[in-house]
């Protein structure tokens, strides 16, 4: 074997060829002489390497060898073409096709002419970080079998579906009785599971505690009874272990037949994303996977990179825009709320009602609210007869020493502390948080003015109004669009505007854009009206040059 010709090597590239789709390694040959590597064909589908075949081979590693292991491996290769070494064996990566690292072992030999010198380099790679097989704990085969059944597969799959299956809360198992129970458990499963699937249909274990079943003829109809069947059966199991424990399933179903795909990166991203809207939706439930519901998740997630990108430098795209409030005893402004606009490059102008939440589930509304708050009192500074009322997220009362910034922005613009509403959403505020009760505390004892919006839209604003005792509270547009074309609803509003009043708090009615709407909801003797009719929200030189005040 120290010795080999050129026919023998010709005949071991053939083998290599033979043996391509038979074996998961990866066999190469590098001939010195012709300066050309050669290496199983499937290789390409899994690592950037310019093709199975080619020339200029030790710089070509350069392309597809990770950066900081170059130097080793070069290193290494030198001393087994010099014929300083015959045997190399070394761990390293190499860059695989979507450009992460895969850690691989690199075991080879070198082969030598008759006069001794190094002429061939023969040997076999092999990855080392991947994902075994099968599983020995549960006895079923693991993602990898599952990533081999899906890459062959040379036509896009027109029918059959995938369901993917994770036990909800599973940690919790492992957390309270042990991993080894925990193993015992997701054998348990793995059984419940495999006896209600047909000869058309292969169970698969892939990461920690989730599952895929594989089938190749049915439909979405048939992966729902499935899922159904195996609930029931994960009852029964639990059942006869008297409840030690409890299980439930989330699930996500692909059909083939909607989505044909052969792209096994595909199928693991779109069943990752709807397994992800059943936990989402409440747990123990499936979820059928839409394209339009992906998309939306994507353009969710680019929007989100928009406005860390805007915040970071320095809150571009974002504007405070500001909206006239009108007292109905003097018909004049009596407050102007601070409104936050955004626009971007990649996607225009952007609705509030879309960009808030991703900022307050990214926490980026930490530091937006903040600069809207700088905005909004440098805005009112410029005034002395009216005040601005900005709302607050949840997020920076829970989070955040709002009151304390609230305070300093105050002082910096010296304007008084009345001139200030902070209006809050009964949504998303616990009442029974300290962060919570110790912020609306503050802002009773600094004199800041509070006002409740969207009132009448929970289920507890009653309880909030007696125990917050807020200066204001407001009345959506729907609930008064309901109560201008409902009797009964016209009823409801007019005692509740009496009742509010009753305890001394003044009430704002929003959405007016008519003047018939006007003057029917003025028979309701609010304080307050904001809307269209008076006024859109504008930028602040707009507002200072419409309103001259």
């Amino acid at each position: 074997m120290d010795r080999l010709d050129a026919k023998a090597i010709k005949t071991y590239k053939e083998i290599i060829l033979i043996l391509d789709q038979c074996i998961d390694d990866y066999l190469f040959v590098m001939d010195l002489d012709k300066d050309i590597y050669f290496i199983s064909p499937h290789a390409m589908k899994r690592f950037n390497i310019p093709s199975y075949e080619f020339s200029n081979s030790l710089p070509a590693h350069k392309k597809f060898v990770y950066e900081d292991d170059l130097e080793m491996l070069l290193s290494d290769m030198n001393k087994l073409v010099s014929g300083k070494k015959n045997f190399h064996n070394l761990q390293y990566r190499w860059i695989g096709k979507d450009g992460i690292p895969i850690w691989i072992n690199c075991r080879s030999k070198s082969i030598k002419d008759y006069d001794g010198n190094v002429k061939y380099i023969i040997g076999c790679i092999n990855e080392i970080g991947k994902r075994q097989v099968a599983d020995n704990d549960s006895g079923l085969l693991g993602e990898m079998s599952f990533k081999n059944f899906i890459y062959p597969i040379h036509e896009d799959i027109t029918q059959g579906f995938i369901l993917r299956i994770d036990i909800d809360d599973f940690k919790n198992i492992n957390e309270n009785f042990g991993v080894k129970y925990g193993d015992v458990v997701l054998k348990q499963v793995g059984n419940c599971i495999k006896k209600l699937l047909t000869k058309n249909q292969q169970l698969y274990r892939i990461v920690a505690d989730e599952f895929i079943v594989m089938d190749v003829v049915g439909s979405k109809e048939d992966a729902r009874a499935l899922y159904n069947a195996i609930r029931r059966s994960i009852t029964c199991y639990v059942e006869s272990i008297n409840y030690d424990i409890y299980l439930t399933i989330s699930a996500d179903i692909l059909d083939f037949h909607d989505y044909p795909n052969k792209s096994y990166n595909s199928i693991m991203q779109w069943t990752e994303f709807a397994l992800n809207q059943s936990k989402t939706n409440g747990k123990n439930t499936y979820t059928i996977f839409k394209q339009e519901d992906y998309q939306e998740f994507l353009r969710k997630n680019k929007l989100t990179k928009e406005l860390h990108k805007a915040v970071n430098q320095q809150f571009k795209g974002f504007e405070v825009y500001f909206q006239p409030i009108i007292d109905m005893k003097t018909e004049k402004i009596h407050s102007m709320e601070a409104l936050l606009r955004f626009e971007c490059d990649e996607f225009g102008k952007i609705s509030p009602l879309e960009f808030i939440p991703l900022l307050e589930e990214s926490d980026l509304i930490i530091p937006v609210g903040r600069w809207v708050l700088d905005q909004a009192l440098k805005a009112v500074s410029m005034f002395s007869n009216i005040k601005v009322q900005i709302n607050m997220s949840y997020v920076q009362v829970l989070k955040t020493p709002a009151l304390n910034d609230i305070l300093n922005i105050i002082k910096n613009y010296k304007i008084e502390n009345n001139q200030l509403v902070i209006e809050l959403t009964e949504s998303g505020f616990i009442e029974s948080n300290k962060n919570f009760i110790d912020f609306c505390n503050g802002l009773k004892k600094e004199n800041i003015l509070l006002a409740l919006d969207d009132f009448g839209t929970g289920y507890s604003n009653f309880h909030y109004l007696y125990n917050l005792k807020p200066d204001y509270i407001k009345i959506d547009r729907t609930l008064m669009k309901n109560a201008l074309s409902n009797e009964y609803e016209n009823m409801l509003l007019k005692h509740m505007v009496d009742m509010v009043h009753s305890v001394g708090v003044k009430i704002c009615i929003e959405g007016i854009e008519e003047k018939e709407e006007l003057e029917r909801i003025m028979l309701l003797k609010p304080d307050y009206i904001q809307g269209f009719y008076y006024g859109r929200p504008v930028s602040l030189s707009v507002f200072m040059e419409s309103y001259q005040i």
